[in-house]
């Protein structure tokens, strides 16, 4: 079974960028897509960013044109580049497979964007 460890997180003031990295304990080529989650304190949890085996790409509209996702198959890896970071941005990331399997999931690394 794959398992799912994020890292990457940390404290970034406004404008900052961080790149969250997704290290996959199995293969993840047999995952066609795999996607980049957040929550932040009190809110649902959201759909940032949805990667295919192909590269093909979507984001929600809040981190278009501000974050990036890619995925290294022979690696076993995820990524998640985020730039232009906004207070907004502030939430726990979680790296999962589209759509998300309980098991996967994963501790999370915190965001945290000062104003």
């Amino acid at each position: 079974q794959v398992q799912l460890v994020e890292s990457g997180g940390g404290l970034v003031q406004f404008g900052g960028s961080l790149r969250l990295s997704c290290a996959a304990s199995g293969s993840i080529f047999s995952i066609g897509r795999m996607g980049w989650y957040r929550q932040a304190p009190g809110k649902e949890r959201e759909l940032v960013a949805v990667i295919t085996n192909d590269g093909a790409t979507n984001y929600a509209d809040s981190v278009k044109g501000r974050f990036t996702i890619s995925r290294d198959n022979a690696k076993n890896m995820v990524y998640l580049q985020m730039s232009t970071l906004k207070p907004e941005d502030t939430a726990v990331y979680y790296c999962n497979s589209y759509p998300s399997l309980h098991n996967y999931w994963g501790q999370g690394t915190q965001v945290t964007v000062s104003s």
